[in-house]
């Protein structure tokens, strides 16, 4: 039996070791993500400590976390394009700097959001 074909818990249990290897994938082949899950193991304590309520802390951790996880989309989205093939082509050219570019402007939202915040 596929894993498409399996139901409820053995498909949910599944698909989180197709998430735990998808992690590990990003940790081997992406450097930017290694960055920013070191920036996060300090950003967390930093926005617990210096958040002055739920609200802020919550929001100090989900904007580090959205940059990861605009990380990972843009690090698959990269990938899908290499597999495709190494040439230039423009529309791929494209789509990775479309991805890079959400990248960007998720890390500018998570800096506005800490400035914010703590100043």
């Amino acid at each position: 039996m596929t894993y498409y074909n399996e139901k409820g818990i053995k498909r949910l249990v599944n698909s989180m070791f197709f998430s735990f290897a998808g992690f590990k994938a990003a940790w081997k082949h992406e450097e930017a993500f290694r960055q920013e899950i070191l920036f996060f193991l300090v950003a967390v304590p930093l926005a617990i400590w210096l958040g002055e309520n739920r609200i802020e802390k919550v929001l100090l951790i989900a904007s580090v976390v959205l940059v990861m996880i605009v990380e990972l989309l843009n690090s698959a989205i990269e990938t899908v394009v290499d597999r495709i093939g190494v040439e230039h082509h423009e529309l791929a050219g494209r789509a990775k700097d479309i991805g890079s570019a959400a990248v960007l402007l998720t890390i500018l939202l998570a800096i506005a959001t800490w400035l914010l915040i703590l100043f």
